[in-house]
C-alpha cells in the first residue's frame, strides 16, 4: 500500500504579515519539493469538508465563536501576541482540520497504508479556550478526538517532536485515559511548559524536556523512552505532531538535530506501530522555520512512512 499526502492550496490564503515565521513558504517549499520528486509511491488527497461539531470535542464552543468571528473583511487581526489571522485565514484553518480526517479516514479505509498532511496553520499549542504559537485551532487533538468518536478507539498516542512544548494538546487531553500524550522538546524555552512532572490525571501525559545544544545521539537516546512508554500503552493508533524545527539549522531553537534523525526517529516508531495498531500512523505538520531543513526533513519523515510494509 501508497503512503497518503495530504495538503490543499488555501494554506496560501492565511496571510501572517511581513517578517511572520510562520509563512506562506514553509508549506509551499515541502509541496513543491514533493511534486519534484514525484514519488509514485503517494497518492495526493484534498482535506476532507467536516462538520463543525467536530471542533466541539476538542474546542470549547465559545472559543469555536470567538475564532469564527475574529476573522477579518481585510487585513489582520492578531489572536494572540503571535497568533495572526486574515481574511483566507478561514479557509486555511478548516483545511488544516480537514486534512487530518481525511488522512484517518484514508487509512482506515485502507486507501492507503500511512499519511502526511502538509498543511498550516500549526496546531499543537492551541488550548481548549485559547489560540497560541501560531496555533488556532488543535488539528492533532480534533483528529485523536474523531479517532476515539467516530472509530471508538480507546487508545491514541499522540507523540510531538516539534522543538517547542505541544501545551495545547497537553491541554486538552490532560484528564483524558483514551490518549497518551508524548513530547521532546527544549526546554526551558518557549511555550514554558513540559516538565516531567507533569503526567495527566491518568499518567497519560509523557515529556521528555531537553536542554539546549543536544545532539542527535543524544536526542535518539531520549526517544528510547518515548518507544518504551508506547510499548506499555499499546495504542491502536498513533499521531504524529511533526515539528522539524529541532534542526540544527532552525532559527527559532537550540537543539541539534540532523536531517537523518527524523527519518530514523520515524522508522523506529513505525516499526513499534507494526506491533500494536497494525502500522495505523497519521502525521502532521506543525514547527519547522528554515525552508531548506524544512524540505530535506520532511522527505526523510515521509521517506519513512512509504517504506513501511
Amino acid at each position: 500500500m501508497k503512503t497518503g499526502l495530504i495538503t490543499s492550496d488555501t494554506y496560501q490564503n492565511h496571510n501572517t504579515g511581513e517578517g511572520h515565521p510562520e509563512k506562506i513558504d514553509r508549506v509551499t517549499s515541502v509541496i513543491e519539493n514533493f511534486k519534484k520528486i514525484n514519488n509514485k509511491q503517494l497518492i495526493w488527497k484534498k482535506p476532507s469538508s467536516f462538520d463543525s461539531s467536530l471542533l466541539v470535542k476538542t474546542h470549547s464552543l465559545d472559543y469555536i465563536n470567538f475564532v469564527d468571528q475574529s476573522f477579518p473583511t481585510n487585513g489582520f487581526t492578531f489572536l494572540d501576541g503571535d497568533t495572526i489571522v486574515s481574511p483566507g485565514s478561514k479557509d486555511a484553518t478548516k483545511d488544516a482540520v480537514g486534512s487530518i480526517i481525511s488522512a484517518i479516514d484514508g487509512v482506515q479505509n485502507k486507501e492507503f497504508k500511512n499519511a502526511f498532511c502538509a498543511v498550516r496553520p500549526p496546531g499543537h499549542h492551541a488550548e481548549k479556550n485559547k489560540a497560541m504559537g501560531f496555533c488556532i485551532y488543535n488539528n492533532v487533538a480534533v483528529g485523536a478526538n474523531y479517532l476515539i468518536e467516530k472509530y471508538k478507539y480507546t487508545k491514541v498516542a499522540i507523540i510531538d517532536f516539534d522543538v517547542h512544548h505541544g501545551n495545547g494538546t497537553q491541554n486538552i487531553f490532560h484528564d483524558n485515559e483514551k490518549v497518551l500524550y508524548l513530547s521532546t522538546h527544549q526546554y526551558p524555552y518557549y511555550p514554558g511548559s513540559g516538565t516531567e512532572s507533569e503526567k495527566g490525571k491518568f499518567n497519560n501525559i509523557f515529556n521528555i524536556p531537553l536542554e539546549a545544544g543536544t545532539n542527535s545521539e543524544q536526542y535518539l537516546n531520549a526517544y528510547e523512552s518515548i518507544l518504551n512508554k508506547i510499548n506499555q500503552f499499546k495504542p491502536e493508533f498513533i499521531l504524529f505532531s511533526a515539528g522539524f524545527d529541532a534542526h540544527k539549522d532552525d532559527p527559532l531553537a537550540q537543539l541539534y538535530l540532523q536531517t537523518e534523525d527524523f527519518y530514523t526517529l520515524t522508522k523506529r516508531t513505525l516499526e513499534l506501530s507494526k506491533k500494536h495498531c497494525a502500522g495505523k500512523v497519521v502525521s502532521i505538520l506543525e514547527g519547522g522555520y528554515d525552508l531548506q531543513a524544512l524540505q530535506d526533513s520532511t522527505v526523510r519523515h515521509v521517506d519513512a512512512l512509504i517504506e513501511f510494509n
